[in-house]
């Protein structure tokens, strides 16, 4: 038997050979997942006897199955999020469009909006949807999720997280979406805009493609669920959608060639790419 020390340092070695991009995290958080600890208290657990099952672990991720698929979780801001094959695993760099989201609605509540209405499209494992609700108490989310693999997910992790925030199964491209629906005051949508060209990591590949891919130029989604948000919006709603490393220009196009929106403005993620564009709906 090996020391947790010894395995971990092991394990990363491994990961570092098979091209992982964190090795030791992913060692680390893995070691942390057998031994039932967070990843913080492991250096507590340095001469303790490594299980058996953690080697098992290591050999899947060093095939790329995913971190997240194999400990059952991604992170995200203060969640945990229930993921596993057949949805998208949330990204840090998502987290700033959902801050920015969290934002807007704390704004409509301090200017007395008791209820302010949030839509989130394209939700996957309803992350930017979960969020804004387990954090903006009193908000009225609504989430959209095509897939019903991935809305499985969804529905485990608005049970954990947030009972309130309701979910649809509908194509957010399809004319008509939420018809009957009250306007919302902020729309956020994380969609499929990586162009299908584009090679991707064995990681990347694990997700669903229609949730990833977006036709050639990466576009495809965004253009065509562009009616639907202005059909869901009225004046002052704000509207926040990321993109490709490569599309922000086009996003800000779309926006413009709809005609209906103002402020339109891109934002960087942590690394300083251009992540997600960020607009308002004109006034009448």
């Amino acid at each position: 038997m090996s020391s947790v020390a010894a395995a971990v340092a092991e394990a990363t070695a491994t990961l570092t050979d098979a091209g992982v991009a964190s090795p030791l995290f992913d060692a680390q958080t893995l070691a942390a997942s057998v031994l039932g600890i967070d990843r913080m208290q492991l250096i507590f657990s340095r001469d303790a006897e490594m299980p058996e099952a953690f080697f098992d672990l290591v050999a899947q991720r060093a095939a790329r199955v995913p971190l997240q698929h194999i400990v059952g979780s991604a992170s995200f801001g203060p969640l945990e999020l229930a993921v596993g094959p057949g949805v998208f695993i949330p990204r840090p760099e998502t987290e700033l469009l959902a801050l920015w989201a969290l934002e807007q609605v704390e704004e409509l509540q301090r200017q007395g909006v008791e209820k302010p209405r949030v839509l989130d499209l394209c939700t996957g494992s309803g992350a930017l949807a979960l969020y804004v609700a387990s954090r903006a108490r009193g908000a009225e989310v609504h989430a959209v999720e095509l897939d019903p693999q991935a809305a499985a997910w969804t529905r485990r992790n608005i049970a954990a997280h947030a009972p309130w925030v309701e979910l649809t199964m509908a194509d957010v491209t399809a004319p008509g979406l939420l018809a009957g629906e009250a306007a919302f005051d902020v729309i956020v949508s994380n969609p499929p805009y990586v162009p299908a060209s584009t090679p991707v990591s064995p990681e990347v590949q694990a997700d669903p493609q229609h949730a990833v891919f977006s036709g050639e130029s990466g576009m495809d989604c965004i253009v065509a669920m562009m009616p639907n948000v202005v059909a869901l919006s009225r004046p002052g709603t704000v509207v926040g959608i990321e993109h490709d490393d490569a599309t922000s220009a086009q996003v800000v196009d779309v926006f413009g060639a709809s005609g209906q929106f103002e402020q339109v403005q891109p934002r960087q993620d942590l690394a300083g790419r251009l992540r997600f564009v960020t607009a308002r709906r004109r006034g009448e």
